[in-house]
């Protein structure tokens, strides 16, 4: 409640300071405030000792109450009941191409690259609420599987259900970016990005990675670009078991195409990342999250309630009451 109590004129409250002055020149001249009669002997009067002598201060005292009342009335204090309303004024559409060729089983990131490039895109995804977000997959050949979208429950859905063997073995890099400009050509968003994933070279396929790239740069469409992998050798998939079905891998070298991935980036004013462990992949998506900023406008509506009226009425209550004790109990002492 405290939070949301101000005063529109603070300055007043500074009179405040002359409440205890007030006080301490009371006090001393206490003793002026009644009339004096000098005579030689009280001998022959009785003296009847009174309470309401004894109480005359408390009409001061009301009389200072009500002053500082009117102080704070003139300060205007208010409550402040305040509404807010986001509106987003640049809004990003993207599309996440992400590499499910075999090779993203490779046990360089942990437990694989395809699990840890899981986690961190759903991480990525719930801090963009005012983004439509799509996802394409590829290998030797891309297919969307999910369209730019709103619906974030649906997208990080899709992120989960990801896994290797849904489509034939290979790494068609130009199918997976022409895929992903294909789903934004005719967005109508002020921004459109797309995240290239791979951890390969370009070894399937029927569209050529530098065609995708300047149909991507002809739409304008930036790409960030992400070469997964460690730097020399890794686990790699190497044959599945006829009988378990279980996966062996023998160690084999990291081979990326981090030229074709750095001209696709330059060309459409993107940026090429190397992700060679959990933490650097994780930097990489923190990175484009700060680069690509959906423009929020924030409107605040305000409705004040003023509360200087009860103070005044307040001080008026105090300065009856002095007017009324004055001319009746105290009325013989004035």
């Amino acid at each position: 409640m405290l939070s949301n109590f101000e005063f529109h004129s603070p300055a007043f409250l500074w009179l405040l300071i002359s409440i205890p002055l007030l006080a301490v020149w009371f006090f001393l001249t206490r003793k002026k405030d009644r009339s004096e009669l000098t005579i030689g002997s009280v001998r022959g009067f009785a003296v009847q000792p009174s309470i309401w002598a004894k109480l005359k201060p408390v009409l001061y005292l009301l009389r200072l109450l009500a002053f500082t009342c009117l102080i704070i009335a003139l300060a205007r204090p208010r409550n402040v009941a305040i509404s807010k309303k986001t509106k987003s004024n640049r809004g990003i559409d993207i599309v996440m191409a992400i590499d499910v060729s075999a090779s993203m089983l490779a046990k360089d990131l942990k437990p694989n690259r395809l699990q840890a490039l899981k986690r961190v895109a759903t991480d990525f995804i719930n801090r963009r609420p005012n983004d439509r977000i799509g996802i394409v997959v590829y290998a030797g050949e891309s297919f969307t599987q999910t369209p730019i979208t709103s619906d974030k429950s649906i997208v990080k859905r899709t992120i989960s259900e990801i896994k290797w063997g849904q489509l034939e073995g290979g790494t068609a890099i130009g199918m997976g970016l022409g895929s992903a400009v294909n789903r934004l050509k005719e967005s109508k968003a002020k921004s459109k990005v797309i995240i290239l994933l791979t951890d390969g070279v370009n070894n399937a396929g029927f569209i050529d990675p530098k065609t995708a790239t300047e149909l991507a740069k002809g739409n304008n469409i930036k790409v960030y670009t992400i070469g997964i992998g460690t730097n020399g050798m890794a686990d790699f998939p190497w044959t599945r078991n006829p009988n378990t079905g279980q996966i062996t891998f023998r160690k084999q070298q990291v081979e990326i195409d981090e030229a074709l991935l750095q001209h696709i980036a330059q060309e459409t004013e993107g940026k090429y990342f190397r992700a060679t462990d959990n933490n650097k992949l994780k930097a990489i998506y923190d990175e484009i999250d700060k680069l690509e900023k959906t423009k929020i406008e924030e409107f605040k509506y305000y409705n004040y309630t003023e509360q200087f009226r009860f103070w005044v009425l307040l001080a008026g209550v105090f300065l009856l009451l002095e007017f009324l004790l004055k001319n009746t109990l105290f009325k013989s002492f004035i």
